[in-house]
């Protein structure tokens, strides 16, 4: 029997060709965008109007959950004019009643009528989540935010249809500006298309003309504050990246990615005796132009000892999170802090 849930990468694959013997969809996770944008095409995938009231019947979840027997009625109504049906249900959760009641459809489910459920966060084999997972008739799509591997497919898929060819420098500004959340991004990615729709390609200036505002969201630039010593404008980045709906776990993602990429290059400047200007100009991936001067004091900062402290703190902060997922944003700011405090600490300038 086939899995009635999908790994985060093979989501995707799974959309584009969606199994018809599946009558009910749950797509679920953090990521409220990404999870918005793909039950939105999951629906079109069905053929129907989505604009007909009579094909498809939303519902609220809240509502559904004080009224569980009109989720029964809706499913099983037979259409007065025949054909097919999706029921599209939001903001699902933690409802007890809800999670009973898919469970009961699953056991039972409709020749007529697709269930499509959109779900925020929800535990491994629990609840809404357990009751899909279990079912052959179900399917559960989980919805994490973007990683560098779809956020780059994003971009592509995006500048392709508007026929727009985008340069390394212009790509590079616009992957350290972007942030987690999938809606936040393609609104983006849009806005940029539109801004570029009378030229053939997207330039650096163009994402900074377009896209600056969005810098603050960014995980990258809060790594930035801290690897310079830069407290309180990373503090309030922080505050401006979880406001947006980004993940706090991304922030400790791009601290780890930024000091093991610093760690190489310090290890070139120690151990080979080359120079600071040299090993940020022969980086791979090259470094972007705008984030070089903060790369440089990084640089001359950070020792490979104190980079090793401080991955090994980044660690054990990512290990907290999994222990306990409701301290994530106070680690991770705590994690941040101390990192930018040991930076001051080295703030005179080491010569390479």
């Amino acid at each position: 029997m086939a899995m009635a849930q999908k790994k985060a990468g093979d989501v995707e694959k799974w959309l584009s060709r969606p199994d018809p013997a599946t009558r009910l969809v749950l797509i679920y996770g953090p990521d409220r965008g990404l999870v918005s944008e793909r039950a939105r095409r999951f629906a079109v995938s069905s053929g129907l109007d989505l604009d007909d009231p009579f094909a498809v019947i939303r519902l609220d979840a809240g509502e559904v959950e004080s009224d569980i027997g009109r989720l029964h009625d809706e499913v099983r109504m037979v259409p007065l004019f025949g054909g097919k049906r999706l029921i599209w249900l939001r903001n699902a959760g933690s409802h007890k009643a809800l999670a009973g009641a898919v469970k009961a459809l699953l056991a039972d489910p409709p020749d007529d009528a697709t269930i499509l459920i959109e779900a925020g966060d929800l535990k491994k084999g629990t609840g809404l989540r357990g009751a899909v997972e279990n079912a052959p008739a179900g399917m559960a799509l989980p919805c994490y935010a973007d990683d560098a591997r779809s956020l780059e497919q994003l971009m592509e898929s995006t500048f392709a249809e508007a026929g727009l060819n985008v340069s390394s420098d212009a790509r590079l500004l616009l992957k350290s500006l972007l942030g987690g959340d999938r809606l936040a991004i393609r609104g983006e990615l849009e806005k940029l298309v539109l801004y570029c729709r009378s030229q053939s390609r997207v330039e650096a200036e163009d994402v900074a003309a377009c896209c600056g505002d969005i810098a603050s969201a960014s995980a990258d630039t809060i790594v930035d504050a801290a690897l310079i010593g830069n407290i309180d404008r990373m503090d309030a980045q922080i505050g401006r990246f979880t406001s947006s709906g980004a993940a706090p776990f991304l922030i400790l993602s791009s601290a780890m990615r930024q000091f093991q990429t610093l760690s190489g290059m310090r290890h070139a400047v120690e151990a080979e005796r080359r120079s600071v200007a040299t090993v940020i100009a022969s980086a791979r991936p090259p470094i972007f132009f705008a984030r070089r001067p903060v790369m440089e004091r990084a640089l001359q900062g950070w020792t490979s000892a104190a980079i090793a402290s401080a991955l090994d703190r980044l660690q054990a902060a990512v290990l907290l999170t999994r222990k306990r997922p409701d301290l994530t944003l106070e680690t991770v700011r705590q994690t941040m802090i101390a990192l930018a405090v040991i930076a001051n600490r080295q703030a005179s300038p080491r010569r390479a």
